[in-house]
């Protein structure tokens, strides 16, 4: 297959449907694989896993519901290296050709060095990831080298400086963070088209936020076209990019599957006059949001109490744009009692970090689990 697939759209194997809504790992094949044939059906090909993904349950979903079902033509597969798994070369050998046995793949068309930010970019170096990538390309074993990156645009501008043997970056573009001061999108996408690296993109609608927006906002997109959905505006607007070869999606069930490939099956670009309704919207929102969370769940993994940040902060947000003086109770209160039952509570936060220093978004995720813990500690 080509370098860039035929369709922008990609399947993110990250916020896979779930038997168990509790258990991230406890993923629901049967409707994934329903979903992987809808995908495969309308001639998408791009599938986008990584070893943390669905509570390090995704690899093994791949092999499940793509790679057993399908011809290895039919298909491209991406996968990730992040440093928090490995110490040094040997342990980073065997989590690589655990992958291999994951995905059953027998090779990976895309391989990422995962969201580089901060101090991890001394440990890609110290251990000479890329040119350990680069081997791993020599070999068969990869296509295609890139990665992920959660910084700031002068790093990016550095690492591209320093290795332009990566063939491609993944970033996080969207119009609520096009102007963001900590994501950046614009100036990192900027970035990427000035070294005349291709871009994948991730986080497009931001981890569901611009699945529901406010009724105004969505007031304004209706205006444009009532037929529609409000995510896949988000998702046209970074397809819309120059330079950007594919967005992923990370589809939850085949409602979402349905309607992503209805408009990117022939994606046609949005136009400056959508663009820019696309950043009145951000605007509403940005006005409205309270905690920007993505939920990505990095940030749960490590915490030595169990804490379901993501789900706390998505009761927060919605509480938050509720009159709170007025109605005095709603039912996320109950439904943050039900959650703690199984989680810990946002109260038991001991402000160990762990969750800031994974956190892509760079949230003083602490300081936001005290604001939780005072509104539903009332």
């Amino acid at each position: 297959m080509d370098f860039k697939p035929n369709k922008k759209l990609g399947f993110g194997l990250m916020r896979m449907p779930l038997l168990d809504p509790k258990n991230d790992a406890d993923v629901d094949v049967e409707q994934v694989c329903k979903m992987v044939d809808i995908f495969i059906e309308k001639g998408f090909t791009y599938f986008d896993t990584a070893w943390m993904y669905n509570g390090f349950a995704s690899e093994s979903v791949a092999k499940k519901a793509l790679v057993d079902r399908y011809d290895r033509d039919r298909f491209t597969l991406s996968t990730k290296l992040h440093c928090g798994f490995f110490d040094n070369e040997e342990e980073r050998e065997k989590y690589f050709e655990t992958q291999l046995q994951n995905t059953g793949a027998g090779y990976f068309d895309y391989y990422l060095i995962h969201g580089i930010e901060g101090d991890m970019i001394e440990k890609y170096e110290r251990l000479d990831c890329f040119g350990w990538l680069l081997k791993k390309k020599e070999a068969g074993l990869v296509r295609h080298a890139g990665f992920s990156f959660h910084d700031k645009p002068e790093l990016l501008d550095k690492i591209l400086t320093d290795h332009p043997e990566m063939e491609f970056v993944q970033l996080q573009i969207n119009y609520l963070d096009w102007e963001s001061e900590w994501i950046q999108s614009r100036a990192c996408y900027e970035v990427a088209e000035k070294h005349g690296k291709p871009v994948i993109v991730m986080e497009p609608a931001k981890g569901g936020t611009l699945a529901k927006i406010p009724d105004n906002a969505k007031a304004l997109f209706d205006e444009l076209d009532p037929k529609m959905s409000v995510p896949s505006w988000a998702i046209r607007f970074a397809a819309s990019l120059p330079g950007v070869m594919l967005v992923l999606s990370g589809m939850s069930n085949i409602a979402q599957m349905e309607d992503n490939t209805s408009y990117m099956d022939n994606f046609t670009p949005l136009t400056d006059k959508e663009k820019e309704v696309c950043f009145k919207v951000a605007d509403i929102i940005n006005s409205q949001i309270t905690i920007p969370c993505t939920a990505c769940s990095y940030c749960t993994e490590g915490c030595p109490k169990k804490i379901a940040i993501p789900k706390y902060f998505s009761l927060y947000n919605e509480d938050m744009r509720e009159d709170m003086e007025e109605k005095g109770w709603t039912v996320n209160i109950s439904n943050y009692e039900t959650l703690t039952k199984t989680f810990g509570k946002a109260s038991d936060c001991i402000a160990c970090r762990k969750c800031e220093s994974v956190c892509p978004q760079h949230l003083t995720i602490v300081d936001y689990l005290k604001d939780v813990a005072a509104h539903y500690g009332k």
